[in-house]
């Protein structure tokens, strides 16, 4: 069914299979950051955000990282030590996220120092109203598509402050490697030597549960998100070690029937205690959860590794869209219940 390319074509209306194709040129992407940055030392660092458009954060956190405290948050409010040391990003594709633009308030109130990563809407006016360093994201995907773009941005801008070097140098290098990679993964290659098209073909029917080590975790959350939006399918998603202190224990009992699809990232990077704890988990939950289909993470270096086991759990889940008879790129019910919560 997944090679039936006239079939992909009509349930992707909006090609979003095209989009995942073409993100190593996210990769590429020049942000001139308005009005110009100075060099500048924060205390502590504050990225807000909500879904998608927080998951460049996350990957940020694990590379490059950063040497001062760097917190992501997702909500309404900010942590209480936010002051004039603070850097603080508001992030929002959409410049409409009314969480990020309440966070944002009360960073203003406790003058932090503010950027704004966003394509337009509401944040896009008041950072231009009130001189905010804005870099402007290319507008007309999904924040969830656009998760390149925006780490991109990020960078750029902790390039020019003096707290990264030349990490969107770096990032911008990897897009060959990131086009390379993806071609694997294509509509056109057949499901027998296709990876993603094998993998939502073991999911279909099943709730996804994607685990990772900290050095995958935000991959293992951005396929998490994208089986929610991409194929509207419900999954979760934990980090190992914390899997052996609480969730470990769900798999033996209950429920006796266990209609899951689990997926683990592994990487040979992950510290060597890591690494043991999935041989050791599989062996003891062995017959009491599915069989995990595992993906190892290929490449020479962290962001070789980190890049593809993103962008592979987009193709994933495009795949699980289709199978599921679904355009992949709407999300009507978020916007529906955008509307009603302004009511």
């Amino acid at each position: 069914m997944l090679d039936d390319l006239k079939m992909i074509h009509q349930r992707d209306a909006q090609d979003a299979l095209g989009v995942a194709e073409k993100q190593w040129q996210q990769l590429e992407h020049v942000f001139e950051v308005t009005p110009a940055l100075e060099a500048y030392r924060p205390r502590n660092i504050v990225f807000a955000g909500m879904g998608g458009s927080a998951l460049a954060a996350l990957i940020a956190q694990v590379w490059p990282g950063f040497p001062a405290p760097f917190e992501v948050v997702r909500d309404y409010t900010v942590p209480r030590y936010v002051s004039g040391d603070t850097l603080f990003f508001a992030s929002s594709y959409s410049g409409n996220t009314e969480e990020t633009l309440s966070a944002l308030a009360e960073a203003e109130k406790e003058d932090a120092k503010i950027v704004v990563i966003t394509s337009g809407g509401k944040l896009a006016d008041l950072a231009r109203a009130k001189g905010y360093p804005l870099a402007v994201l290319p507008a007309g995907l999904q924040p969830r598509h656009a998760v390149f773009y925006s780490l991109k941005a990020l960078l750029t801008v902790t390039d020019t402050l003096g707290i990264t070097e030349r990490a969107g140098d770096e990032l911008a290098s990897k897009a060959p490697f990131l086009r390379t990679a993806l071609q694997a993964w294509l509509p056109t290659v057949p499901t027998k030597s296709n990876l993603a098209k094998q993998i939502a073909l073991e999911v279909i029917g099943k709730s996804a549960v994607v685990y990772a080590g900290p050095k995958l975790w935000p991959a293992a959350y951005k396929w998490k998100i994208s089986f929610n939006e991409n194929a509207k399918h419900i999954a979760w998603a934990n980090q190992f070690s914390e899997f052996n202190h609480n969730e470990m224990m769900g798999w033996t009992k209950q429920p006796t029937e266990k209609p899951y699809a689990v997926i683990e990232l592994h990487s040979p990077l992950e510290h060597p205690r890591i690494q043991k704890r999935f041989t050791v988990t599989s062996r003891l939950l062995s017959g009491l959860r599915p069989e995990p289909i595992v993906v190892d993470a290929q490449g020479d270096d962290l962001l070789e590794q980190l890049l593809p086991a993103i962008a592979l759990g987009d193709f994933v889940t495009l795949y699980t869209a289709l199978l599921n008879g679904i355009n992949p790129t709407p999300v009507e019910l978020i916007e529906k219940f955008k509307k009603q919560l302004d009511e």
